[in-house]
């Protein structure tokens, strides 16, 4: 027997939470966006009527201005987000205790065998109903017998609507959709995918695995799974916590890095986070990841480096950053943005191979003044403990890395 899975969209997030405490905004179009002056400055989230003038999300606000001179632009709440996306989960939770959240706005419900979910259809529109009259927010949900079908209905029609794609109609409704509607396919994916002429999800489930394979890898053999229909990952119970594979921060500097001291600030800020969050998750990594983006063309690239030991030490990682940074780096380039990500996560308390090389007794000494540091800043909040570099120049050093970043985990099985 097929499973029954939902996937439910709060519709317009960000903007439709804004209108409930604004409402004086409605009729004329909303876009929630970051702030311009720290250069954080993009469309978050818009109302259906800036999306109708052709507003995106991630956009610059003068590129949606520019579209939509009309536009009235609403600063970001998120107290307000994660309080209505915690009311809106407790709704689904009336329902099925397997709700996997994927994002602030959107979660997987499994009502396979709910006796309160006979039909898959009617739960979902039920869901719709009590969602719009509890909150004020409406949702749209996709109903099918995977996750990843489930999500391309919630996509199929929009707002407030309620898509089924059974196995009957599966081919006729999903095939002729663009290949960048498919989950997992990104901006550099549909490049590459149109590169081999192949533009529509129908395009990706005839074309030869082995072909994919070797383009893309591994995620090529997933992706011709899930334009075949084929996802057999579970949706996790709603305690459930999933496994992490990275732990990353990025960020836009307040100012374009133009010097290698400058980008030592802003990688030490997020090293600092990055090996915070290890410590507090009890793993170390084994490679880290350098991104940057440049200030011309804001094209992101990366290299990542394998360490000798495993760590999760703030000063360990931020070398490495560092030579990864002069390896990334044209001579003179500008930078906009940059990200440090630790990679290859092992348990903290692993068993390792000692290294006739590795200073072990200096090693525990930073160790023990990076939990010392966690311990005041845990106590006394970010601000209590800097170090002199970061205090010289608080403009790039005023990020608080670890306290504003955002996690989003899944995972799929073809």
């Amino acid at each position: 027997m097929d499973r029954v899975i939902l996937h439910s969209d709060i519709n317009n997030c960000f903007a439709s939470i804004e209108l409930l405490y604004r409402p004086e905004l409605k009729g004329r179009p909303l876009a929630v966006c970051g702030e311009e002056s720290a250069r954080h400055g993009i469309v978050l989230s818009k109302d259906e009527l800036a999306k109708k003038a052709g507003v995106k999300t991630g956009e610059a606000i003068w590129q949606a201005k520019r579209k939509c001179p009309d536009l009235q632009l609403a600063e970001p709440h998120f107290d307000r987000y994660i309080k209505y996306s915690r009311i809106v989960r407790e709704i689904y939770a009336d329902y099925t205790d397997r709700c996997e959240a994927f994002g602030i706005d959107e979660s997987w419900l499994d009502i396979t065998g709910c006796y309160a979910c006979r039909d898959g259809a009617e739960t979902a529109r039920e869901l719709n109903r009590r969602v719009r009259k509890e909150t004020g927010l409406t949702v749209s949900v996709g109903v099918s017998w995977n996750k990843v079908l489930a999500k391309l209905g919630s996509d199929y029609k929009k707002p407030d609507a309620v898509t089924v794609i059974d196995r009957a109609h599966f081919k006729d409704v999903v095939w002729p959709l663009p290949a960048a509607d498919l989950l997992m396919v990104g901006h550099s994916t549909s490049a590459g995918l149109a590169r081999m002429g192949i533009y529509t999800i129908g395009d990706i489930a005839r074309a030869d695995p082995d072909i994919l394979r070797q383009r893309f890898g591994k995620g090529g053999v997933m992706l011709h799974a899930f334009a075949n229909g084929r996802d057999t990952s579970p949706v996790r119970r709603t305690d459930d916590v999933p496994e992490a594979k990275s732990i990353g921060n990025s960020t836009t500097a307040a100012r374009d890095i133009t010097d290698e001291r400058e980008a030592r600030l802003v990688l030490l800020t997020l090293s600092e986070s990055v090996g915070a969050r290890l410590r507090e998750s009890g793993v170390k990594c084994r490679t880290v990841e350098v991104s940057i983006r440049s200030a011309e063309n804001l094209d992101w690239r990366s290299h990542r480096m394998r360490l000798r030991c495993a760590t999760d030490l703030n000063d360990e990682i931020l070398d490495c950053a560092m030579a990864l940074f002069r390896e990334c780096r044209g001579e003179g380039e500008v930078l906009r943005s940059a990200g440090v990500r630790a990679l290859e996560l092992v348990r903290a308390d692993a068993p390792e191979q000692l290294d006739l090389m590795c200073d072990y007794g200096t090693r525990e000494k930073l160790r023990r003044l990076d939990c010392a540091m966690d311990g005041i800043r845990g106590k006394y909040g970010f601000e209590s403990i800097r170090r002199a570099a970061v205090v010289c120049d608080r403009q790039l050093g005023a990020l608080n890395a670890k306290d504003e970043h955002t996690v989003h985990l899944t995972g799929f099985v073809g």
